[in-house]
């Protein structure tokens, strides 16, 4: 039984009329874009801003012994998932390990990234397991070689690409033993280059700490460019930096995986495609990644050309790539849209197995023998989780774009255009393949 068929928990009794949801998230982007244009005439958000926080609570936050503490408890949980993958239950259904990866990290990754900030980042497991082999082969933890600033965010994006596919596509996904040989391999795959290129791999080559890091760009909490945490708005954390390699590519990666997830769960798709066949799945992930990179791309570089000061220069096809960290709100709002009741619901599960990990008859934590409580997030909430996550997100992210299209040469009204047209295309697909199943 593949219990983790999907990352989707989604609820087919959603009371909603479909129709009027879809056009009212689509005229409710569009509405926020035309009261950007008419208010929204100077930029407002900067990197730098914020309150500092209160500085015996920044002490504590940065404090080396909360580091160490959560790096020890990440790696022995980590170990635990590992071991129990191998020598616990056979089945998915009785194995922490498939539940504890698919469910409580990967969706309970999410919020805790946006509101404590880029977790993953310090408490990486893999970073503790670098600094041991550093140690035992003598080799510096800054590498033997400088990483290619050309890379960027593109490893992130593949291993991204990967663990998608794994999630939604893979047959005999949620095999413990297969879990186990992944989380090994994973671990293997980044370690081999941070030895090579030295701790600042796992920045942007480790897809998770990636997507950490990236969400924590959302959070209220900050580092200014003085290393100072500060209490920001939000969008702030995403008007810093430059166009960045690869960034682009896991936002879309991110967003399209989510929309394919939603697309498997319509009526047409599952009275038409076989849900088991690998090549029908790995085609439709890659369309539905491939439309959203395709419309993105598209829509940034006409909005160069409408902002082109000279036609006889050549277009800027920078534009993706400098507004690709516009992207993350979307990201985040198809997450929280497709995993919020999957994680509310489902992420009991891993409590529960926790409790007799091994399955020896123990009763560790309490929970042994219960069952998932479904009346934690009914019908109701769950629609309202879902339509405003996609809505609000894509208004974000509107948002985010025009305050960086000021900064701009040329009028941002205009340029802005393609990129509001395709965030309400986005809305209303990202809403019907949600309330189609």
């Amino acid at each position: 039984m593949h219990v983790l068929a999907h990352g989707l928990g989604g609820r087919t009794d959603l009371p909603l009329d479909a129709v009027a949801a879809i056009t009212g998230g689509g005229l409710a982007v569009a509405a926020s874009f035309l009261a950007l244009t008419a208010a929204w005439k100077r930029p407002r958000l900067h990197p730098d801003a914020g309150r500092p926080l209160p500085p015996a609570l920044a002490r504590a936050l940065d404090a080396p012994a909360l580091t160490a503490a959560g790096r020890a408890l990440a790696l022995a949980a980590a170990a635990l998932v590992v071991a129990v993958a191998f020598a616990g239950p056979a089945s998915d259904a009785r194995n922490l390990a498939p539940w504890a990866l698919f469910v409580t990290f990967w969706v309970g990754l999410v919020p805790a990234s946006v509101l404590i900030g880029p977790v993953w980042r310090r408490v990486n497991p893999l970073r503790t397991l670098h600094t041991a082999l550093c140690r035992a082969t003598r080799t510096p933890t800054a590498g033997r070689r400088a990483l290619p600033a050309r890379l960027g965010y593109w490893p992130a994006a593949a291993w991204l690409t990967g663990f998608v596919w794994l999630e939604l596509v893979a047959p005999h996904r949620s095999d413990p033993r297969l879990v186990g040989a992944l989380i090994l391999a994973y671990a293997a795959g980044n370690l081999a280059p941070a030895w090579w290129f030295g701790r600042d791999w796992f920045t942007r080559g480790d897809g998770f700490e990636a997507y950490s890091s990236l969400l924590a760009r959302l959070c209220p909490i900050g580092r200014r460019g003085d290393g100072a945490l500060v209490l920001r708005t939000p969008l702030t954390g995403l008007t810093g930096g430059g166009p960045e390699p690869g960034l682009t590519a896991t936002a879309c990666v991110l967003i399209g995986s989510t929309g394919f997830d939603g697309i498997t769960r319509t009526t047409y798709w599952r009275d038409n495609v076989d849900p088991a066949s690998v090549p029908a799945g790995t085609l439709g992930l890659a369309a539905a990644v491939g439309s959203v990179a395709l419309l993105y791309v598209a829509a940034l570089r006409l909005s160069a050309r409408l902002t082109r000061q000279d036609p006889a220069l050549p277009p800027d096809r920078s534009a993706p790539a400098r507004f690709a960290a516009t992207l993350l709100p979307i990201a985040l709002g198809y997450t929280l849209a497709h995993y919020f009741s999957f994680f509310v619901l489902e992420g009991q599960t891993t409590f529960i197995l926790a409790s007799d990990p091994f399955g020896t008859g123990l009763n560790l934590l309490g929970s042994t023998g219960n069952r998932v409580d479904y009346d934690l997030a009914g019908p109701t909430l769950v629609a309202q989780v879902q339509v405003n996550a996609i809505v609000l997100g894509h208004i974000a992210g509107t948002i985010a774009a025009h305050d960086l299209a000021l900064r701009r040469p040329g009028p941002a009204a205009r340029a802005q255009l393609p990129v509001a047209a395709v965030m309400v295309a986005l809305t209303c697909a990202g809403l019907f393949a949600l309330l189609s199943g």
